[in-house]
C-alpha cells in the first residue's frame, strides 16, 4: 500500500521536492530509512521530483525483484515515500535499471 511520511503529510509536497534526495527500488516495501536504503534495496537514483521523471541511470546494487520504489531524505535519514512498482522487475547487481515517470499525491502517491 502506498504509503507518506507524516512529515509530508504535515508540512505538504513541498518536502518531497525540497529534501527527496534519492529514489530506491526495493524488494518489498520499505517502513523505515534503514529498510528502504540497505534490507531491501537493489538499486537507487538521484534523478527525481515531486513528479518523479522517468529514470534511464538507476544503479542496481543488488540481485533480485523489485517490487517497490522508496523515495528517501539521505542527509536527514528519513522515508518519505513508499509505494508498488506498476510491474516488478527482476535485476542483477551492476546493471542499469529503467523507472517510468509517476507522481507523488495527498493523500497517497498516485
Amino acid at each position: 500500500m502506498p504509503s507518506l511520511n507524516n512529515r509530508v503529510f504535515d508540512n505538504g509536497l513541498s518536502v518531497l521536492d525540497t529534501e527527496a534526495s534519492r529514489i530506491d527500488l526495493t524488494s518489498q516495501e520499505a517502513t523505515t530509512y534503514t529498510e528502504a536504503t540497505s534490507t531491501y534495496t537493489l538499486g537507487n537514483s538521484t534523478s527525481l521530483s515531486i513528479v518523479v521523471a522517468a529514470i534511464s541511470d538507476g544503479s542496481v546494487t543488488g540481485n533480485g525483484t523489485a517490487t517497490h520504489y522508496a523515495i528517501v531524505d539521505v542527509s536527514n535519514t528519513r522515508l518519505l515515500a513508499t509505494g508498488s512498482l506498476s510491474a516488478s522487475q527482476v535485476v542483477a547487481s551492476g546493471n542499469t535499471f529503467t523507472l517510468g515517470s509517476f507522481t507523488i499525491g495527498i493523500p497517497d502517491p498516485a
